[in-house]
């Protein structure tokens, strides 16, 4: 036995103890789980975008362990075993890539993808856009859902096609705010986000990624101003606009 399924085993058996004898193990369900895993599933992709290998790796273990509790919560349900869980990824693997277990070739990563959501609706799905979580943060299912409607070919032909379509709902948006209709301009604005994740996708850039690199920039810099205003001997609520601005734009010039 390999080493690697050594201490697969060995997690399983942890599991497996720890679910029968310790208090909190033993109380947690599926639900009470479920804003855990949430939660570790954040901590995994702040881990990525830090490119922090380490913490990737311990991210990684705490979703597995979710993986074997949830597993094992199924099998004292006599819903589905541990066993079942692997054995259904490696056929729907197998299943949907008929270009390495099949005849069926390919020219590049974009037939994949679309053979892979052929195959979903033969499975049973109604829709190309099945399978996208509801609660998915918004910029990432707009993500999901441009691409995968991508597949059937509902799709911009060029960036330039994508830029007219940003403009377009830019001017949208200023003509609804200009009618001052709350929900008007609410649809307009989430049309103008729709339109630049597409625009992201055409330029190979992540949206999500994207912004939250301008996230990260905005609380360093907003972090620095309190430093800088706290060596004046000084708080932000006590600064003039003007004066804020300022050391805003000399923080800007650090990096």
């Amino acid at each position: 036995m390999s080493e690697l399924q050594n201490q697969f085993l060995r997690l399983v058996s942890i599991m497996d103890e720890l679910r029968d004898k310790c208090p909190w193990d033993k109380k947690q369900t599926i639900e009470s789980l479920r804003h855990l895993t949430i939660e570790e599933t954040y901590e995994l992709v702040d881990a990525i975008s830090e490119s922090d290998y380490k913490g990737i790796r311990e991210e990684l273990g705490d979703l597995l362990l979710h993986i074997l509790f949830y597993s094992k919560i199924g099998a004292e349900k006599n819903e589905f075993t541990l066993t079942e869980v692997i054995e259904g990824i490696c056929e729907k693997l197998i299943v949907r890539h008929p270009h390495i277990y099949g005849d069926v070739i390919v020219q590049d990563e974009e037939e994949v993808k679309k053979n892979w959501e052929k195959i979903k609706l033969k499975e049973g799905k109604k829709s190309v856009l099945g399978g996208v979580p509801k609660t998915l943060p918004s910029i990432v299912k707009a993500i999901r859902l441009q691409e995968k409607s991508q597949q059937v070919g509902f799709e911009w032909e060029n960036t330039d096609q994508v830029w007219g379509k940003v403009e377009e709902e830019l001017l949208e948006l200023k003509q609804a705010v200009e009618e001052k209709n709350t929900d008007h301009i609410e649809d307009e604005l989430g049309d103008v986000f729709f339109s630049l994740v597409n625009l992201a996708r055409f330029l190979k850039v992540d949206a999500e990624n994207a912004l939250e690199r301008t996230n990260k920039k905005f609380i360093h810099r907003f972090t620095r101003m309190e430093e800088e205003a706290n060596k004046q001997n000084k708080l932000l609520h006590d600064m003039t606009l003007e004066e804020m601005d300022a050391l805003w734009n000399s923080i800007k010039k650090e990096n």
